[in-house]
């Protein structure tokens, strides 16, 4: 299982737009093929911080999703919001408790 993690930070006026244009898109990003889960945290202490982690079949099925109109579209609208540069890990998951 290959697992994507981004954290991006966001102008505190810029993250009902965001919040939005992800609700608006979440479910498109979910069922692009190759992705098994989507989800979107926010960070208990600065609530300008996100993270999403989603995981993807392989990494071809992740460059794919990079390389489609929904993602061009979709980080179009986003890294205009930024307050910070994102970061973004590639990991693989070696364990997981149920």
């Amino acid at each position: 299982m290959f697992v994507r993690i981004v954290k991006m930070g966001f102008h505190p006026e810029k993250i009902p737009e965001f919040l939005s244009n992800f609700e608006e898109n979440k479910e498109k990003i979910r069922g692009f093929e190759g992705c098994a889960f989507l989800e979107l945290y926010r960070d208990k202490h600065n609530t300008e911080q996100f993270f999403t982690y989603s995981y993807w079949k392989d990494e071809q099925s992740l460059e794919n999703y990079r390389n489609s109109a929904l993602f061009k579209s979709v980080w179009a609208k986003t890294k205009i919001l930024f307050n910070t540069k994102p970061e973004a890990w590639s990991v693989d998951k070696l364990v997981s408790l149920d």
